[in-house]
């Protein structure tokens, strides 16, 4: 799983740092609000875990603006302060969770498997980019007309609407959209983007998933 960390400190964040890579998770560390604005625009995350006090935007503010944006990514926002309505703050920006520092690592790492256990909760039932919806509990996705997609088909065009614009790799798809599966190996994702792109081109879809087989995509409006 991906971490986006932003933590002006470089000390605690480089312990972060190499405490959650040694727990498995791949980590892109920034140092100020602004750096992580602009690489949750560009990349995917499972979490996000946010310091409030940081240069050039804080931690409030580019989570404000990230919601903004639609993008969905449970988050931790990790701080000094321990007053109440810091932590209302926080919340009303968009966050998910609150630590107070010090904290303790194992908290944490607690606190980031519990969200990404039920990151489906975070997503809402339709989804929009251009002119194409998706009804998530009807499994329908819709422009000009309507198709029925199949439970993996909604999920995986969930996955790239949320994380639409950002470049995905075949392993990060087949990560995320096949989450347990044991009897497929990845090359089962370019046969899904293969239906995908069918059925996105039956309803006239404003939208496209480009890329090639075994490579990068992305969903992107014409």
């Amino acid at each position: 799983m991906k971490i986006l960390l932003a933590e002006d400190e470089h000390d605690m964040s480089a312990a972060l740092v190499a405490i959650l890579a040694h727990s498995g998770y791949d980590v892109d560390a920034v140092y100020d609000g602004k750096a992580a604005l602009e690489k949750a625009a560009e990349n995917m995350y499972d979490c996000f875990i946010f310091d409030v006090m940081m240069p050039k935007m804080d931690g409030i503010e580019a989570l404000k603006k990230l919601r903004s944006m639609g993008n969905l990514t449970p988050a931790i926002m990790l701080t000094a302060k321990a007053e109440v309505n810091d932590k209302v703050t926080g919340l009303d920006a968009g966050a998910d969770d609150y630590l107070t520092k010090p904290f303790a690592m194992g908290e944490l790492l607690a606190r980031i498997r519990s969200m990404t256990r039920r990151n489906d909760s975070y997503a809402p039932a339709k989804l929009s980019i251009g002119a194409v919806d998706l009804d998530i509990e009807e499994q329908e996705l819709s422009c000009r007309n309507t198709i029925r997609l199949s439970s993996k088909e909604t999920k995986l065009m969930k996955f790239f609407m949320l994380n639409a614009g950002k470049i995905l790799t075949t392993e990060d798809i087949f990560a995320h959209v096949w989450k347990g599966d044991i009897d497929v190996d990845k090359s089962i994702v370019w046969v899904y983007i293969s239906y995908l792109r069918e059925k996105m081109h039956s309803i006239g879809a404003n939208i496209q998933i480009t890329g090639c087989k075994d490579h990068e995509f992305s969903l992107i409006e014409k």
